[in-house]
């Protein structure tokens, strides 16, 4: 490790040798001097090298708050300690003004000197070091876990664990740890593929093993908990994963208190098309297709995909509670949309539930393969979080939910699917039939590399609709994405490292469900 360097300006500073030479002893390296215009001479011909200084308030020449203002000016973002024999509230009061970063009243010891330098200066240093060990010993753990037979329960688990060391390692700056972590998660989503396919199929047919799907979800989840006393909103953000509602919660939590924080799996292929249609619907797409066949179109077929989902929802409500339910559905796909969200949310409070469907993120992600400066701001899994938290504290929804936080609010936070960011080419030969999706593909007479799908040859066992006779479904496993022959290097090049959705992935099928309440009627 690099040597702390701490620059310490006293006129008596010679009286300062034993404090110099424990620190020294250290192993922080000390350098002196006797005023504060040498003190802001050491930093202009010392710039960055430089990573805290101790500061005396009263030398001859300029003043340490003289000085403190200077240096200030010069480099703003170094630590500095004021050290004074001064107590007076307006000298104190002008020093934290100026933006010291902690002081010391003559005579200092080691001790309290020390105690200064680990706040300031070692402070991350050590919430590094503690978080890479404490991640070593959970490797160990998860690394077990996942290996070992683990049910959908235990998955999720595993998945939000992985997310939780994501976002701890990432706020304590370890990147050394951050890698390995990046490693065991592609491990994790390489056998969650696994067990997606030796298990989804039969989930479709045996509730009993099966966990909450997307079909479930409204009349599991949230129904249940839908009263005359309370008004109840629901808001689908499109393509909110796991991670990014970990990253909008500290927000949320101003105004609403988290009652109840759970998840449930999409469904296969994970797209709104399917999943969200699915949610609304309370039915499998194919049974939608058959039920509501006017309401349904299949992938090649010409037409918006999701434009019956109010109509869906109102048909849930029927088939659920069959007694009256004043509900409505919002679907916000334009900044248009947004603000007329913010003028009418009180109208809402007049419903028993209110569905808001918010397509933010969801073409953001779209955005981001198409647009280069998007790329740029959200070039990883970190920038790709820090622009939706940036977008949602500044967002008309979060305007209106601010709103309605005053009244007595039951609000639900959930998404139709998340989405992976994609690595792995996989080669495809399809007749133009098939589908264009990256992450998923339905047509005939498709060839693939098995090990980099699953596969379903029936359509019907996974309770999906079948163009025409001899349609498959191929659904791509952990990063992997889908190219043709055609042009497959430019392809693979325009695509690789993009965010897409429709196959298996922790990401893509594992999804948050929160229950909150409004904060000011508790």
């Amino acid at each position: 490790m690099d040597k702390i360097r701490i620059l310490w300006a006293d006129d008596e500073i010679r009286l300062l040798k034993p404090q110099i030479m424990f620190l020294e002893k250290k192993g922080y390296e000390v350098t002196t001097v006797t005023n504060g215009h040498d003190a802001i001479e050491e930093v202009e011909d010392n710039m960055g090298a430089i990573d805290i200084i101790f500061l005396d308030e009263s030398m001859p020449g300029i003043t340490g708050l003289e000085t403190l203002s200077q240096i200030k000016q010069l480099a703003p973002n170094i630590p500095i300690v004021m050290i004074t024999k001064n107590e007076e509230e307006g000298v104190m009061e002008e020093a934290i003004g100026s933006q010291i970063s902690d002081y010391l009243i003559k005579p200092v010891n080691p001790v309290q000197i020390l105690s200064t330098l680990r706040k300031l200066v070692d402070a991350n240093r050590l919430v590094r070091e503690k978080t890479a060990i404490d991640y070593q010993q959970e490797f160990r753990k998860i690394f077990m876990e996942m290996n070992s037979k683990l049910d959908h329960q235990g998955w999720a688990d595993i998945y939000k664990k992985i997310v939780y060391w994501e976002l701890k390692l990432e706020e304590s700056n370890t990147t050394n740890m951050a890698e390995i972590l990046a490693t065991q998660k592609d491990e994790a989503n390489s056998e969650f593929s696994k067990f997606i396919s030796r298990n989804y199929t039969n989930w479709l047919h045996n509730d009993d093993e099966a966990p909450v799907m997307s079909h479930d979800l409204m009349r599991s989840m949230i129904f249940p908990d839908i009263n005359n006393e309370t008004t109840t909103v629901v808001v689908l953000l499109d393509n909110l994963r796991y991670d990014q509602w970990k990253i909008i919660e500290p927000i949320i939590s101003e105004y609403y208190k988290v009652e109840e924080e759970d998840h449930f799996y999409s469904i296969l292929p994970t797209t709104t098309q399917y999943s969200r249609n699915s949610i609304f619907s309370g039915l499998m797409p194919s049974e939608i297709e058959e039920y509501y066949p006017d309401w349904w179109l299949n992938d090649m077929e010409k037409g918006g995909k999701n434009m019956y989902e109010k109509q869906l929802l109102g048909e849930q409500i029927r088939r659920v509670f069959r007694k009256p339910i004043k509900y409505d559905y919002v679907k916000i796909t334009n900044t248009e949309d947004g603000k007329a969200l913010e003028d009418n949310i009180h109208n809402y409070l007049n419903n028993d539930v209110t569905a808001i469907v918010y397509n933010f993120i969801d073409m953001l992600s779209h955005a981001r393969t198409e647009m280069d400066i998007l790329k740029e701001l959200a070039g990883d899994e970190k920038a790709y979080r820090s622009l939706t938290k940036s977008w949602f504290s500044n967002s008309s929804l979060w305007n209106a939910l601010k709103e309605i936080s005053d009244r007595d609010v039951q609000l639900f936070i959930t998404t139709d699917h998340g989405s992976i960011r994609v690595s792995q080419p996989s080669r495809v030969v399809g007749d133009r039939e098939t589908t264009t999706n990256l992450r998923y593909k339905v047509g005939k007479n498709l060839q693939y590399d098995r090990k980099d799908v699953f596969d379903v040859r029936k359509p019907h066992q996974a309770k999906l609709p079948r163009p025409n006779v001899s349609s498959t479904f191929i659904f791509a496993k952990s990063d992997r994405f889908f190219l043709y022959p055609n042009n497959y290097n430019y392809y693979n090049k325009y695509y690789n490292d993009t965010f897409q959705h429709g196959g298996i992935s922790l990401e893509e099928m594992i999804i948050p469900i929160i229950r909150l309440r409004s904060r000011k009627n508790q």
